[in-house]
């Protein structure tokens, strides 16, 4: 998607921007997802 966007974004800068983000939100929303499911699966974890 980035790749393909190379040529246009001195006139379309969106171009790059919105995959750019989409890749950013996803990677950082399986990151919160992982440890969300290693917190409460975790079977060595002290908290009562």
């Amino acid at each position: 998607m980035l790749n393909g966007a190379q040529q246009y974004l001195g006139s379309a800068p969106w171009l790059a921007i919105i995959p750019g983000a989409a890749i950013t939100i996803a990677v950082t929303s399986f990151n919160f997802i992982g440890d969300g499911l290693r917190d409460a699966l975790d079977v060595r974890d002290d908290h009562i």
